[in-house]
């Protein structure tokens, strides 16, 4: 950590909840140092009127608020869509996605007012701190960074309260949800309550983007979803911005009971946490730009593009947006996606999305070859000689009398591996 009579001025990323309120007269307290909050707009839905005269009155200096909505879903998920990233096989990646995005208007922000740090409010336990902390680095490393959680000696809401109250700090709220929340134009994340055991069934009041699918409507809706070059740009005929877009399917998937997910996740930190994840217009996005790759993508480029996939949301999770890596790996992603341009028609039904349809002028799909019915540009008899030739390798296994793999193998001998 910083030497605390080194840092002068510090951008701390603000909310206006109870924490973040309480580290700004703990900064200058014990740092001595003049605080500017700056509050990013990432589609949280929180009431963001208000705050600058709190964040003033709590000690502040200045307060910088940024709509970053059309951005963050041009930038950041836009670009995780296409390479169809997802952590451990269901988290689509909110919070992993707006985390470097925060922090690089914080270094804006501090290179604007001549900050020599910036703060942050995520704890010693989670993956926040992380995503913060390497985007700083890799964005100016001469920046100091201070995680209070990490210092202080505030273990409870109770404690923040206290403490608030003790500086003069503006609260409104002392009662807190059980459930820590994540939100944005993405997707809505829960934690704690119920939720810290895994065998507890989320309850239905916990839920605030979607309906259950047992209450979605009895009929089915279609949604038709057009992309060019891989970005979606239009819904239903509708050409709408990214931010639009996306807040479009998500009250259409939201009402259908679609993008629930609810996954033991392993946190970079080491730990398992138990998560449950609303990400309505993520999900109906996920499947349309899948469909529309199975037409037009050949086979080798979406098998090493599902391996790209998994490296990507790894990289996306652990904080390191801006590394080298992924984002070389975005370019070998951009270079598949040109012909990733059509329409896809999917028909959402409580809580599932079916593929009723799609369609692309890059199609590699030829009815004429793949009929089952008369037809002059498939010879069926070059089967034989392709079959004979694949299956080689096979054929002299046996005639080597080689057992199958998993069959009659020997089985090693450990007892020469036991101490005396």
């Amino acid at each position: 950590m910083p030497k605390k009579h080194d840092v002068k001025k510090v951008v701390l990323a603000y909310s206006g909840g109870l924490d973040t309120s309480v580290i700004v007269p703990w900064l200058k307290e014990n740092y001595g140092c003049e605080v500017v909050c700056f509050c990013a707009d990432v589609g949280q839905a929180e009431e963001l009127d208000g705050l600058e005269e709190k964040a003033l009155a709590s000690g502040a200096s200045q307060y910088f608020v940024r709509d970053l909505r059309e951005e963050f879903v041009r930038d950041y998920v836009f670009p995780v869509l296409k390479a169809g990233a997802v952590y451990e096989r269901k988290y689509l990646l909110g919070t992993s996605m707006a985390r470097p995005q925060i922090a690089k208007h914080m270094v804006d922000i501090a290179h604007e007012v001549g900050a020599d740090a910036i703060a942050h409010g995520a704890t010693g336990k989670g993956n926040d701190q992380v995503r913060f902390e390497l985007t700083t680095m890799a964005l100016d490393p001469r920046l100091k960074i201070i995680a209070p959680w990490r210092e202080w000696d505030i273990r409870s809401r109770e404690d923040a309260i206290n403490y608030a109250q003790a500086h003069n700090v503006p609260i409104t709220a002392t009662l807190k949800s059980i459930y820590s929340r994540d939100r944005n134009l993405w997707h809505l994340s829960h934690e704690g309550g119920l939720l810290e055991d895994p065998w507890n069934e989320p309850e239905e009041g916990m839920f605030l983007l979607s309906t259950s699918p047992e209450n979605a409507p009895d009929e089915a809706v279609y949604v038709e979803i057009e992309f060019e070059s891989g970005i979606p740009v239009a819904v239903d005929g509708q050409r709408l911005s990214p931010a639009q877009l996306l807040s479009y399917l998500n009250n259409i998937g939201g009402a259908h009971g679609i993008g629930r997910v609810d996954l033991v996740e392993g946190r970079l930190v080491g730990m398992k946490s138990h998560g449950v994840y609303e990400t309505p217009g993520g999900t109906i996005l996920l499947a349309a730009h899948r469909d529309l790759e199975s037409l037009v993508l050949d086979k080798e480029t979406i098998a090493y593009k599902d391996t790209v996939a998994l490296k990507y949301a790894e990289l996306v999770y652990n904080g390191l947006w801006f590394a080298p890596l992924r984002e070389s790996l975005a370019a070998f992603v951009d270079s598949t996606q040109g012909p990733v341009t059509g329409t896809v028609r999917l028909k959402l039904y409580k809580g599932n999305i079916i593929t009723a349809g799609r369609k692309s002028k890059f199609s590699l799909y030829r009815e004429d070859f793949a009929t089952f019915g008369q037809e002059d540009v498939y010879d069926q008899s070059d089967a034989e000689g392709f079959i004979r030739l694949y299956g080689l390798s096979l054929k002299v296994r046996a005639l080597n009398g080689l057992p199958v793999s998993g069959l009659e193998m020997p089985q090693p001998d450990y007892s020469r591996f036991k101490r005396d």
